[in-house]
């Protein structure tokens, strides 16, 4: 057995105590580990080793909240950034354990999340999508699940055309329908997506005053 004879904060990080054990440093803990610990107290060894165990699974949970903090990860984004950083792979595993009880990690939210950013911002096609969703580590369930009940692609091809269009102003038609065209095909729609959207969104954009037609064009 051996005895706390100290518990002090860590001056570079006061959220640690350093403990002392029979008047030598022991090692160190998280606050909330070290809680019930108190001075003239005594500990085994195998009491030790479930404190720095404690203490260990601790200081994973901060690591992987603090990369959380910066933006929605998906559980496989998490996991890559604690096994870089040399956590064992148990210890990974408990974490996203304690992190999905606690709704912090949730892959079908996050990919919500994200085909809805993408939707309102940068419109893309059902394909372009699911690649990036697979880049995240989300499984094929998840991804098809979420794209099947957020995304309408002809509805947000022609609504990314309708934006984009407004650049391509007084520009003649195949000059119009080559780089309006290329916008979506960048974003993943098809050709049988394209094509009809890009002459209805011509139609829509085309200035009066000119009195040209779709069909005069061609």
């Amino acid at each position: 057995m051996s005895k706390i004879t100290a518990i002090e904060p860590q001056q570079k990080n006061p959220q640690r105590v350093n403990v002392y054990l029979d008047g030598e440093f022991a090692f160190g803990l998280a606050r909330i580990t070290a809680g019930w610990l108190k001075v003239g107290q005594e500990l085994s060894d195998e009491r030790i080793s479930v404190l720095q165990a404690e203490d260990a699974n601790e200081l994973t949970y901060q690591k992987a909240l603090h990369f959380l903090s910066y933006r929605p990860r998906s559980s496989a984004e998490v996991r890559q950034n604690l096994e870089k950083r040399g956590t064992p792979i148990a210890l990974v595993e408990e974490t996203l354990v304690r992190l999905e009880r606690a709704g912090l990690v949730n892959d079908r939210d996050f990919a919500q999340v994200w085909v809805e950013n993408r939707n309102t911002f940068q419109p893309r096609s059902k394909s372009a999508l699911r690649f990036e969703l697979r880049r995240k580590g989300l499984s094929d369930e998840v991804v098809q699940s979420v794209l099947d009940e957020k995304v309408d692609e002809e509805a947000l091809a022609f609504e990314a055309a309708r934006k984009y269009a407004s650049r391509l102003a007084g520009r003649e038609w195949l000059d119009f329908r080559q780089k309006l065209s290329g916008f979506l095909a960048r974003r993943g729609f098809s050709y049988t997506t394209i094509t009809p959207i890009v002459s209805k969104v011509w139609k829509e954009f085309q200035t009066a005053d000119e009195g040209e037609t779709l069909d005069d064009k061609d």
